[in-house]
């Protein structure tokens, strides 16, 4: 009964159906995804057509419409962008295998309601919880967001953030440049390297929340009070002037203080810090199905989301790297077992600009108690009058 509870709370987010709990795409939606499974497409104009008669089918092209230029946006890449060369393989070869991967959908959420302890479902705000998803499992949810097949109608009153890749493509037609090209590459790229060899690891996705209330006996979100009167001394930490967060390999907790809807503008035109982390480690859009915005007191954790792709440069000059980040098996274990590729989303963007010697303290709370969540939601603290210290190492970026 509980995997039904957790199912019907994502169901109506989903574009496949159920009967008697039971989950199954359209007879022609089938049929649709069989033809495009035998390579029946070869360009980005028919791609668009293909993805309308899939919507279509789903009756989501009436109650969900794409945003204006998506279908230019798809025509642009796919026909005009790409070389004959990669068109050729990305038609020949991944899109069919995509589309083979879609089919199986309905089976791989059958499995995963059936044996997972941390299953899918709307991990709603203010409602701690854990998603564990296996890394096929959101391939092919990735690429329901690619033909756009993710009902949108009930999703802003949920406030959840956008998940179909139409907005993405249509800014690259509205005003074309460079970094909303390579935004797309890194998503083709992922999808290029899962049809080629599908990755068989977890991805955990954890909402962490402490209560508002101040209760004896338990941990709440402090106030400034807190931090102003606190006498405890501040850990070790430690600042680097140089490096990429993504390329540290000491096995430090990553942290992003992040939009307070999951991704920001990863599937628009945003392309700092949150954004970039979501192209190249693309398994984090998943998060973007099922976790509606966060408050103050809030945070989102992702463990094990693989790193897919290199990039240079950042904002108006970031660019996909030819020279792609590719894990070996052995590599990829370690990682996860014993690195923990980790994402901390705290609920706002980091507003200090570098170098500046003094903030005000909501300024700086809005960077600290992030951290402090997810540090107690980890950490088991014993109260009395005689606390143990605890501390961590940060290292800052």
């Amino acid at each position: 009964m509980e995997e039904r509870e957790e199912l019907k709370s994502i169901l109506g987010y989903l574009p496949v159906v159920a009967r008697s709990w039971s989950l199954f795409w359209p007879s022609q939606a089938v049929e649709t995804l069989k033809d495009l499974g035998r390579g029946r497409v070869n360009s980005g104009e028919v791609l668009f057509t293909a993805i309308s008669d899939l919507r279509r089918s789903l009756s989501a092209s009436s109650a969900d419409p794409l945003t204006p230029g998506a279908a230019d946006g798809y025509a642009l890449f796919f026909d005009e962008i790409m070389s004959r060369e990669e068109s050729g393989k990305w038609f020949g070869e991944v899109f069919p295998a995509l589309a083979n991967l879609l089919l199986r959908l309905p089976s791989l959420l059958q499995v995963h309601y059936q044996n997972a302890d941390a299953r899918l479902r709307l991990l709603d705000s203010q409602q701690p919880g854990l998603v564990l998803l296996s890394q096929e499992l959101i391939s092919a949810l990735l690429g329901c967001s690619l033909l756009c097949l993710f009902p949108v109608t009930d999703r802003s009153a949920k406030h959840l953030p956008t998940i179909n890749f139409d907005h993405l493509f249509a800014a690259l037609y509205d005003s074309y440049n460079q970094k909303q090209e390579s935004k797309i590459w890194c998503i083709i790229h992922y999808f290029e390297r899962i049809t080629s060899r599908m990755p068989m690891g977890f991805v955990s996705f954890e909402r962490k929340v402490l209560p508002l209330e101040q209760t004896p006996l338990r941990i709440s979100y402090p106030k400034a009070e807190f931090w102003s009167n606190s006498v405890i001394p501040l850990c070790r930490f430690e600042v680097r002037r140089s490096g990429l967060i993504e390329d540290q390999s000491s096995g430090a907790l990553e942290v992003d203080f992040a939009n307070k809807y999951i991704g920001g503008g990863a599937l628009h035109r945003g392309c700092v810090q949150e954004e970039i982390r979501f192209m190249i480690n693309p398994e984090l859009i998943a998060s973007m199905l099922f976790m509606p915005s966060m408050a103050d007191n809030e945070a989102i954790e992702i463990v094990g989301a693989e790193r897919f792709s290199n990039y240079t440069g950042y904002a108006s000059s970031f660019r996909f790297s030819a020279g792609v980040f590719q894990f070996h098996v052995h590599l990829l274990l370690l990682l996860l077992l014993r690195l923990e590729l980790v994402e901390i989303f705290a609920a706002t963007d980091c507003v200090l600009e570098y170098g500046s010697a003094e903030a005000p303290v909501s300024l700086l709370l809005i960077n600290t108690e992030p951290i402090f969540i997810d540090y107690l939601s980890n950490a088991s603290v014993q109260f009395s009058q005689k606390k143990e210290k605890r501390g961590f190492q940060i290292i800052c970026l």
